[in-house]
């Protein structure tokens, strides 16, 4: 387990910012993150918030669990503010393995203040308190997070710290019961598998399609594309699969288009992920997109996360009833080492 130091000032009071205690914060933390994000918590977030109830429970136990859970791994390395005896705020601080360009990177998350306790400074705080304790870790850190695009409040305040947007996201969701529409009176498409081999052609689709990412925690990066063994196997074990449809060129040597499917035994719903060269938008992505929701959409929901910008791929998944659950806004911050006291 990765640890965390805390600077000496931040601790020289009752009331303030200090580290996660596993053994008394979880149960608090749970009831902060539910009032916290009540109004966009998703499915997974409130599985977050019953497995932190639980998790409570196990009292001394938690040791043992903490360099083994990503829930418990990524509370654990965070901070808490305390004030007037209650914990009254939280962020979350995860090791990250996105591939960057930079040094060491993290995930910031469950940002939280009670409402009682807003507009305090609280929440600058505590993201400052992070962000110094990433620069003493080592050299160049780099931090991601993402926030509600109507949070305003947050965003300003992730902006004065140095954070930068790197794109704004639509979460799509489509339930069994939608209604698939006709198929429109066009050329048929052939549609295949993506080979094994041809992850050099749809990663040079995505390099024109998404030169920003395929989503939160999905950079633009090869291994995405030409997945190791150790990747195969461990979707095995977890019972997770992804199928890849293309759309190829006239001439085999180029993919035009790809969508992914992902399913897991677990899930509650299949994700699909779109990627289309911007030349055959409106046509080749409608192709897939169809193709898809006949094949699973009578039978489980159906989510996506894509690009805001995209306003063609936006108009066809309303076509298709998948409506917007969330707007996300994802920033990242490249910190500079701590300077020397010496």
């Amino acid at each position: 387990m990765v640890s965390l130091s805390l600077p000496k000032s931040s601790t020289s009071s009752v009331d303030g910012v200090r580290p996660v205690n596993l053994k008394t914060d979880l149960a608090p933390l749970a009831d902060l993150i539910e009032l916290a994000f009540a109004d966009s918590m998703d499915s997974s977030g409130r599985a977050a918030v019953r497995e932190m109830r639980m998790l409570s429970r196990f009292g001394t136990g938690l040791n043992m669990l903490a360099g083994m859970n990503d829930l418990v791994q990524g509370i654990g390395l965070g901070f808490v503010w305390i004030q007037d005896g209650r914990l009254v705020g939280n962020v979350s601080i995860y090791p990250s393995t996105v591939p960057t360009n930079a040094g060491h990177s993290w995930i910031i998350a469950n940002v939280a203040v009670h409402p009682d306790y807003r507009g305090r400074g609280i929440a600058r705080h505590l993201m400052e308190t992070s962000l110094d304790t990433m620069r003493a870790r080592g050299k160049s850190p780099v931090a991601i997070l993402q926030v509600e695009e109507n949070n305003a409040p947050a965003r300003r305040l992730y902006t004065s710290l140095g954070f930068v947007v790197d794109g704004t996201w639509h979460h799509w969701r489509r339930t069994s019961s939608a209604r698939v529409p006709a198929s429109p009176d066009s050329s048929p498409i052939y549609i295949t598998q993506r080979r094994r081999g041809e992850w050099r052609a749809e990663y040079a689709l995505a390099q024109r399609a998404r030169p920003n990412g395929l989503g939160w925690q999905r950079p633009l990066h090869q291994r995405i594309f030409h997945r190791s063994l150790g990747i195969y196997l461990n979707d095995l074990i977890n019972m997770r699969s992804i199928e890849r449809l293309v759309i190829h060129s006239e001439d085999q040597q180029q993919i035009r288009a790809s969508l992914w499917i992902e399913r897991a035994v677990a899930a509650s719903s299949i994700q699909f992920t779109l990627m289309v060269d911007p030349d055959y938008q409106g046509s080749y992505d409608e192709a897939l997109i169809q193709l898809a929701t006949r094949r699973y959409g009578g039978r489980t929901p159906l989510v996506m996360e894509h690009p805001a910008s995209d306003e063609i791929g936006s108009a066809l998944l309303q076509r298709y009833q998948f409506f917007v659950q969330r707007t996300l806004v994802h920033m990242h911050w490249e910190g500079q080492p701590r300077a020397s006291t010496v």
